[in-house]
């Protein structure tokens, strides 16, 4: 059996909420990110996470059950997801 490699989904400020990365990474549309997350299906670095509003920050790991590779969240260290509005100098 062959595992997946996770999708890289970049971030656009420090952290997403689970939920949030759920449904703009494509992982579940809708309410379904709620239920999932809530039946522990969805585990973040390992772990199973029934909070919705889990801060994710670069470098964590979501998998949701039944779904191959899951997400790897990734720094805007390599100039991925960069917003000139929120990230630069005040």
């Amino acid at each position: 059996m062959t595992t997946a490699s996770p999708t890289d989904f970049p971030l656009r400020g420090a952290h997403i909420t689970l939920e949030a990365l759920l449904k703009a990474s494509g992982l579940m549309a809708g309410g379904g990110a709620k239920t999932l997350i809530t039946t522990g299906e969805v585990r973040v670095n390992g772990e199973p996470e029934r909070r919705r509003g889990r801060k994710l920050r670069a470098g964590d790991l979501v998998e949701v059950h039944g779904q191959p590779g899951g997400v790897r969240v990734r720094g805007a260290e390599d100039g991925a997801g960069q917003d000139p509005l929120h990230d630069g100098p005040a």
